[in-house]
């Protein structure tokens, strides 16, 4: 899937959804619909899959509904080894030789993520159409070596949203705009667009996202996902196009705690070339036999961040009873908390943004071979000189901007990174966390879905996540309930390395609501 112009929204035909009759577009039934990694993993064992066969299916499926149907728009790339790779699995699964409990799964990156393949590493922009990378990324090297397949790469923000002003999520110039699989004239949030939707439409079994403030969060939350940003050093980022070394991290993004634990457990691996892991790769997740228990809520203490939870009454209604079922479930809820550094932080940290773009993409792009960009400077002109196709929504304020910064030596940036720690981290997380001795604060992680607006870009409602992406540390977002059939989002956010606790959290609150809904692919909400 290529080239700059959007297509046209895909025919529709009125049927019948709930109380009024709803445009939607037809989609027929899927033999993976809804799968777990466990459930396909004894689907293998049992010989009523190969992983050959699953690979398959979940191609037809994205050639039916993502180039055709609703035409999400989710998948770039499909890989055209994957069919081989798939066989080996299943020699070696014949052989008595398993992997994990990924071996022979095929899941989807996001199209930042190098692999070392056929496949084109795009960051969503026609500036690197074609490029390709002489080495998988380091997380994409441990999940081939789990014995994940690669099915494909996904649609995303263009340069991870970290462009223009006012940018719509979802779009590229690469691959034009994903959309949100529950209502396709609703947006999918970013900037790991098409790794949520995909994901929540069944083209694959779990997907690696990234984020740097909100790209995991808050597409999960859209698109009725679980998402895990990690605390920043758990996962490599060698390999990665970058925006923020300091904020910069890949994370899982599945239908189910369950998998996107398996997902996370697989990514993680000590990389010598991140310099986020100087220290090692954090203390891991532990057993997941043990973690993943329904009684993970009982005696837990968990802090409600009010100042985020302004929202319209359809939606305040939803986040109030997700409340509720945390304390159905034997949480302790301590409402609310508060701490002068869960927020005040966003011109610091827009700044230290703009300075490690330009050095982390300029030292990226100078290393990738036969590259038709080179630097920022680079990727700044070429869009200029291709604005009508690159750019006929939005600009590239935040290249220009990033561009015009001096060094990571400079006093200014060194200010503002270390405030962004003493804010967000000491004064935020830290400082709440510690006062009330709490195992998380929940906050609202995003939803329902605003309409795709390509003059005015992205709207939404008020979120609480930042705090831990600012800080480099975990947030874990689960289903929380729908507004008029959009799903809803409720984050978990921890201290440093407390990845376990939260899935152990946020499994047990998955368990006692299963907000989970596979999609309608409706044209739009009205009837």
């Amino acid at each position: 899937m290529s080239g700059a112009a959007l297509a046209p929204p895909a025919t529709v035909t009125a049927t019948t959804t709930g109380r009024a009759s709803t445009p939607t577009t037809p989609v027929a039934g899927f033999e993976l619909d809804e799968m777990g990694i466990p459930e396909l993993q004894e689907g293998l064992q049992s010989g009523r899959w190969s992983s050959a066969g699953l690979t398959q299916l979940y191609r037809e499926r994205i050639e039916a509904i993502d180039r055709a149907g609703p035409a999400l728009r989710s998948v770039l790339w499909v890989n055209a080894e994957a069919m081989d790779i798939a066989a080996r699995l299943d020699d070696e699964r014949k052989a008595g030789r398993l992997r994990g409990p990924l071996h022979g799964i095929p899941i989807l990156l996001k199209d930042n993520l190098d692999t070392g393949d056929r496949m084109p590493t795009t960051a969503g922009s026609l500036a690197l159409a074609g490029s390709r990378a002489a080495a998988d990324a380091f997380v994409v090297a441990q999940l081939r070596a789990a014995g994940a397949i690669i099915l494909g790469k996904t649609n995303l923000s263009e340069w991870a949203n970290f462009r223009g002003h006012r940018s719509t999520s979802g779009w590229s110039s690469c691959g034009g705009q994903t959309r949100n699989p529950y209502v396709l004239d609703r947006n999918p949030s970013g900037s790991s667009s098409g790794s949520a939707a995909a994901v929540a439409a069944s083209l694959g079994a779990a997907a690696v996202g990234t984020e740097t403030d909100g790209s995991i969060l808050s597409p999960s939350a859209y698109c009725g996902l679980v998402g895990m940003k990690p605390t920043v050093g758990l996962i490599s980022r060698s390999g990665i196009i970058p925006i923020s070394r300091s904020q910069d991290t890949a994370g899982p993004m599945a239908r189910t705690v369950t998998d996107a634990a398996i997902l996370l457990q697989a990514m993680t691996g000590r990389d010598p070339l991140d310099e986020a892991m100087a220290d090692g790769a954090g203390p891991g997740i532990g057993d997941l036999r043990l973690l993943l228990q329904p009684d993970g809520l009982k005696r837990a203490r968990i802090g409600v961040a009010r100042r985020f939870f302004e929202a319209p009454p359809p939606v305040r209604s939803v986040l109030e009873a997700a409340l509720d079922a945390l304390r159905d479930a034997g949480a302790e809820m301590i409402d609310p908390v508060d701490a002068p550094g869960l927020g005040g932080f966003g011109g610091h940290e827009l700044l230290v943004l703009h300075h490690e773009f330009k050095a982390g993409l300029n030292a990226c792009l100078a290393a990738r071979p036969g590259a038709p960009v080179r630097s920022l400077a680079d990727v700044i002109a070429f869009n200029q000189a291709h604005r009508d196709t690159v750019m006929p929504w939005f600009g590239q304020e935040h290249c220009l901007a990033a561009q015009s910064c001096g060094p990571l030596t400079s006093p200014e940036y060194l200010q503002a990174r270390e405030a962004c720690r003493q804010i967000a981290r000491h004064q935020g997380i830290d400082a709440v966390m510690d006062t009330h001795r709490l195992d998380a604060v929940v906050v609202p992680s995003g939803g329902p879905a605003h309409s795709t607006d390509w003059i005015f870009g992205d709207q939404g409602m008020p979120t609480g996540y930042s705090v831990a992406a600012v800080a480099g540390t975990p947030s874990l977002t689960v289903p929380a309930g729908h507004v008029h059939g959009l799903p809803v989002g409720l984050a978990f956010l921890g201290r440093a390395w407390s990845e376990a606790t939260l899935l152990r959290l946020g499994y047990a609150f998955e368990q006692s609501t299963r907000h989970r809904r596979r999609p309608e692919f409706r044209a739009t909400l009205a009837g």
